[in-house]
């Protein structure tokens, strides 16, 4: 069972030593642009389609990477609230670089019942524009995090991404734009 504690400060000054600031150069997709459609694995063996969803609005969470402690926080506090995505007719989606099977590890750990995606070859990163070159301690080549809020005709609108890695996203922000 996973449980989160905040620390002081989302982001402790020793990780922020190794997180860069992100790059003015990304241009994530803006509201009123057509969301790209997707197929990415949700388990292994099994694949979710961003189009087989239409008719329903859709919550794409991108995070950089699972049982990290802002991106633990983010997930749990989604499946704690699930119950008010359905109520707003909306699927939340987790999208990260992680693997299929990493993923439903992280899934289970923080009792979330929405599909985690596995965007390991980071195509739909790219395609959404929320790809971060340089992540912590070296490591390279994550998702930003990021929020779009797609309508039941496919188009994004709410679009949000952090400045780093340890900026939480307003989820009441995004009930909002579901609302």
């Amino acid at each position: 069972m996973l449980s989160y504690r905040p620390p002081e400060s989302l982001l402790p000054p020793r990780l922020s030593l190794f997180i860069h600031q992100r790059s003015t150069r990304f241009m994530a997709l803006k509201v009123g642009t057509h969301a790209p459609d997707f197929t990415l694995p949700s388990k292994p063996g099994e694949t979710l389609a961003l189009s087989s969803l239409r008719g329903k609005s859709v919550v794409l969470l991108f995070f950089p990477a699972a049982f990290t402690g802002v991106c633990t926080k983010e997930m749990c506090t989604i499946a704690e609230d699930y119950s008010a995505y359905e109520a707003l007719n909306a699927q939340p989606i987790a999208i990260s670089v992680d693997t299929p099977w990493t993923l439903q590890k992280f899934a289970a750990e923080s009792k979330a019942t929405f599909p985690f995606l596995s965007d390991f070859n980071k195509t739909v990163t790219r395609a959404y524009d929320v790809y971060r070159e340089d992540f912590a301690f070296g490591m390279k080549g994550v998702s930003e995090r990021a929020v779009f809020v797609i309508d039941p005709n496919g188009v994004i609108t709410y679009s949000w991404v952090g400045e780093n890695p340890g900026v939480f996203p307003d989820l009441d922000a995004v009930k909002k734009a579901l609302a």
